[in-house]
């Protein structure tokens, strides 16, 4: 799934270079950008195992984005100097401590790593896990379908607050057809984001509770691709709000799926290890496009007929294929077993216990390369 979503962002991004700019591929991205958002707060929740401390959290996942992030910055910065592109002073620090999507103004959102403001949002959201977690589990389960409601809700809410209380800004871009307060509050404010982290942990919880409508992937699917229909040309509600409450279905649908064994393509080998580099995949995509494109001298909305674009964008997504999986084996894999695994103090006692204990798989023994001290923070497929 991660994949599909990550494939859904490069195609609206190629789509400045296919003939005219419908609101189709533009939705494409805005889609798989909420569904990152909501998955990411579901797969916290549901491999949070009790004890684990904020600080441990925290670790994990500064370890899984900022090696990436600083890494393909600092490329796409070169790139930018190569190809003479100005690069403002300003636009560096919140760059690269990824606060850039606190600030209003598009051209600060998406400077230098264009894609890395939704990484902004995501630190926000690390850093509020531990304490949403904690008032999450307290919601009995009976409770569970009206906060996940409740946060619906507070979601088709705010273009409403955008378009009434959000002072009016200039257009943003043509890509992006909104004036560019009102969609910076919607679509890159973190804390307004926050809210689908906040839906996927509450689903999450009621996928746990056994409470869920026992939904199919089927139909699921079929209630998505309906409301991402019907989501063209709705504005602001397009960031996020036409389509969560399907993501949500989709994301829970799968889950059960997973976890009562049912036959799923998207289960196959060659799509989990499409998904493991489906991160390093979102980050180096736009720069392989961008700077793709100039040396081919297709200039953007040049109108590319069908066939062109086909022969355009396999090779180019060939190439993106290829350093993401290059970033994921020689940077983000290596970053997220030195530093992103918790390593509790051990004393004489316990090492000797653990010498005579016969379980391989005991708390605080690192008996191999997968232990995680009994927590899994990557999300890795290889230790669900």
């Amino acid at each position: 799934m991660r994949f599909v979503a990550a494939a859904a962002v490069l195609l609206c991004h190629f789509s400045l270079y296919i003939r005219g700019n419908p609101d189709f591929w533009r939705n494409l991205g805005q889609v798989g950008v909420s569904f990152f958002f909501v998955l990411s707060g579901f797969v916290l929740t549901w491999s949070a195992r009790p004890g684990t401390g904020a600080r441990a959290v925290w670790r994990a996942r500064a370890a899984k984005i900022f090696p990436n992030h600083l890494l393909v910055a600092a490329a796409h910065a070169g790139l930018m100097l190569l190809t003479g592109k100005a690069i403002v002073a300003a636009q560096i620090l919140p760059t690269a401590t990824l606060t850039q999507s606190w600030i209003p103004g598009f051209d600060l959102t998406t400077a230098i790593s264009p894609v890395s403001w939704t990484l902004s949002c995501e630190v926000f959201f690390y850093l509020a896990f531990p304490l949403l977690l904690t008032q999450i589990r307290r919601i009995p389960p009976r409770y569970l379908w009206w906060a996940a409601a409740v946060l619906v809700a507070v979601i088709f809410t705010l273009p409403v607050i955008a378009e009434h209380f959000v002072p009016n800004g200039k257009p943003m871009s043509p890509l992006l057809p909104y004036l560019d307060n009102d969609a910076w509050f919607v679509g890159f404010f973190p804390l307004a984001r926050a809210f689908e982290f906040a839906l996927g942990m509450v689903l999450a919880r009621i996928v746990a509770a056994d409470r869920w409508v026992q939904l199919g992937m089927a139909p699921a699917a079929v209630l998505f691709v309906l409301a991402y229909w019907l989501s063209m040309g709705s504005g602001l509600y397009s960031f996020s709000a036409a389509t969560v409450i399907p993501i949500g279905m989709l994301i829970c649908a799968g889950a059960v799926a997973d976890v009562q064994g049912r036959p799923s393509p998207l289960r196959h080998p060659y799509f989990v290890r499409l998904g493991e580099i489906s991160f390093a995949l979102y980050l180096v995509h736009k720069p392989v496009i961008d700077y793709g494109t100039k040396l081919l001298g297709i200039p953007h909305f040049s109108g590319m007929a069908l066939v062109d674009q086909v022969a355009v964008l396999t090779p180019l997504f060939g190439v993106a294929l290829l350093l993401a999986w290059l970033l994921y084996v020689g940077v983000e894999r290596p970053m997220m077993r030195h530093w992103g695994r918790r390593r509790p103090r051990r004393g004489a006692s316990h090492r000797a216990a653990c010498r005579e204990c016969p379980a391989r798989t005991c708390p605080g023994q690192p008996s191999g390369p997968d232990h995680l001290d009994g927590e899994d923070l990557t999300g890795s497929p290889s230790t669900r």
